[in-house]
This record gives C-alpha cells, structure tokens and sequence, in this order.
C-alpha cells in the first residue's frame, strides 16, 4: 500500500541550538515543510531580533539549500512588551508567542508568573496582530499532582483567559487528557486549537516503567493513563479540524536522559509520519490523515497549504538504535530498534 499526503508541517518543534541544531534539523526538514520552532534555548528567543538571528542559525545549519522553512516564535516573560508584538508581526517570520508558565519544563524558568496582570497588554497586543498564544498547559504548584497539572491549568488559567479574551487565538499544546479534548472541542473553531504528539497517541504511563525506569519515554506533560490516550486518538482521527500534527520533537544526548536526573522531552522527528500513519491506520482512519498532518494547522494559522506531496509506503524498517553526534554523543529516538510498519519516502 502506499499513501500520498500533501506536504506535513510540524506546529511544535524544538531545534536547539549549536552542534545539536546541526544534527537534528535535516530528520525535519526530511519530511515537513515548515515547522513552528519553539523559543526556549538558553537565553529564550524573546525578542524579534533574537528570533531573526536564530532563524538564520537554522538555514545555516543545512549542509546543502533546503526549502524547509523555520517558523520562529517569541518566548513570552511578565517582561514583553506590547510593542514586541507589533515588531514580530512586522518581521514576517515570528508566527506565534509561547507561554510557557515559570518552571513548568524545560528551560523554563524565565517564563510567566502573572499572565493576567503583567501579561494582559501583550496579550491584547497579539489579538490586535492576530498572533497566535502558544500554551504549555500545565500549572507549576508543587501541590498538585503532576498528573493532574494539565486539568487543573484549563480550570483555573485557560479557561478563564478564554473568557476574558474571546478574540484570542489560542493553541493549546501537546495535549495530554480527555479534560483537554473536551475543552479544545467545546471552544469556537478557528480561535482555540491544540497540537497532538506521537508519544500521546500511542504510549500511555505504564511505558515509563515496563522493565525499569525508562528515561526515553519520559516527557513534560507526562504521559497519562490509557483513557487519556483514547480520548485524544478519538479526537484526531475522527476529522476534527481543531486538532493537527505537532511532534514536540525534543533532542537530548543519552547522557542527559541516562542520568541521575534526567531531561524531559521525547526526540521523535524521524519517525513520526510513520507514527502518526500507525495511529490513523489502527483507527480505521487513514481518510482522515492528510487532513490532520497537512491541512489544520496552515488553516488554522491562516498559511497556504503546502503543494509538494511525500508518500508514505507500506514496508517495515527498522528505526536506528540511535543517531552519532559530531562529539560522538548519541541521541536515542522515539522507537530506538523497533520496526514500523509506514515508511515515509520521497517528495514530489
């Protein structure tokens, strides 16, 4: 069997910085077109000019041209100012602003403390630009469980922001639960969306613990509970235009995941087509495919649809056990050693 998709873009990518950009942005530019390229290095791409320089790291950081097109956002701070906004707007290459709350993952800790009060003037700003509000749904009190960190932020943070800014756009990120699903499907469509990862799709917690402790599977949000993983397999293979493709492909060397206090993120660039495909096809639902990986987000971030096509084939491969790095540092993938069943091929 072989499938034919226009062009996929990914809404969710971290590409780091330095030796690391260089290993990784080639396994995206293999099969997306564009891809929304996440804020949080060290120091977080907080201004437009820092966004433009960083966007030009990541075009030099092909060995050969490429048409892969870097969609660069601004990490937001209780410091951003409204002007900010109207600059990134301007630059016709910043697409989004990313909340990330203070704390909440990884290189995080320069983010929001007071979105209603500090952040409330950019926010309006971004409704004036139409920029989208990029969320990591999770709230930061170490009293609430972990598990339940995604509920609780809807409760007591977005839903009320959506309240008290409807005309907001509002992309709620990697989205882990049923609570999320329904919130997003309870919105207006068009002004509150949420981007869906492979790891969401097709693990489940028991995958951080079957056979020891396992750090490759571990990831902020965390992975939920089995009725969590249904509800959003539900919602993105039913057609559902609010949902759409983004991987929150997360690179670390093996020597931070394999450690006494190891990285959260999950590197699965390589193989989430062919993750996705496995997602859509055990559903009975590859009709709805190319709907979720091609055509919501540009749709919904008001962006043409690609015109390339990529075909996916029906043959196993093996992914590898983990990619060589410059230093001779590894980086281990989502389904290191394991067999899949959809190869991802070649553009036309």
């Amino acid at each position: 069997m072989e499938l034919s998709l226009t062009q996929p873009d990914d809404w969710h990518l971290h590409l780091r910085d330095g030796d690391l950009l260089e290993a990784v942005v080639q396994h995206s530019a293999n099969h997306f077109g564009r891809a929304i390229v996440m804020p949080n290095l060290k120091p977080p791409v907080t201004t437009t000019a820092a966004a433009v320089s960083y966007r030009e790291s990541i075009l030099k950081a092909f060995p050969t041209k490429s048409d892969f097109t870097p969609l660069m956002t601004l990490y937001l701070t209780d410091n951003t100012h409204p002007n900010e906004i109207k600059l990134a707007r301007e630059s016709g290459v910043v697409f989004a602003v990313k909340l990330y709350p203070a704390g909440a993952t990884t290189n995080s800790q320069d983010g929001v403390s007071d979105l209603f009060g500090k952040c409330l003037p950019v926010l309006e700003e971004m409704i004036e630009q139409n920029m989208p509000l990029l969320v990591h749904g999770e709230v930061t009190n170490s009293e609430v469980d972990i598990f339940d960190r995604e509920k609780v932020f809807i409760d007591t943070i977005l839903r009320p922001l959506i309240q008290k800014l409807p005309q907001l756009k509002v992309v709620m990120e990697h989205i882990t639960t049923e609570d999320a699903v329904r919130f997003v499907e309870s919105c207006s469509e068009g002004s509150v969306a949420a981007t869906v990862t492979p790891q969401h799709l097709i693990l489940n917690r028991n995958a951080l613990f079957q056979g020891g402790l396992q750090p490759h599977n571990y990831c902020l949000p965390v992975l939920k509970r089995e009725i969590h993983r249904q509800a959003i397999v539900s919602a993105v293979t039913s057609g559902n235009k609010r949902f759409f493709l983004g991987t929150d492909s997360a690179p670390h060397e093996r020597k931070r995941k394999e450690t006494t206090c190891g990285c959260a993120g999950i590197y699965n660039s390589p193989v989430a087509l062919s993750a996705y495909a496995k997602v859509f096809e055990e559903a009975g639902a590859l009709e709805h495919l190319e709907a979720f990986t091609s055509f919501n987000g540009p749709d919904f971030y008001g962006l043409p649809r690609n015109t390339a096509k990529i075909k996916l084939i029906k043959k196993p491969w093996k992914v590898p056990e983990y990619y060589t790095l410059e230093d001779g540092g590894q980086l281990v993938p989502m389904f290191a050693g394991q067999t899949l069943d959809w190869f991802p091929s070649t553009l036309t």
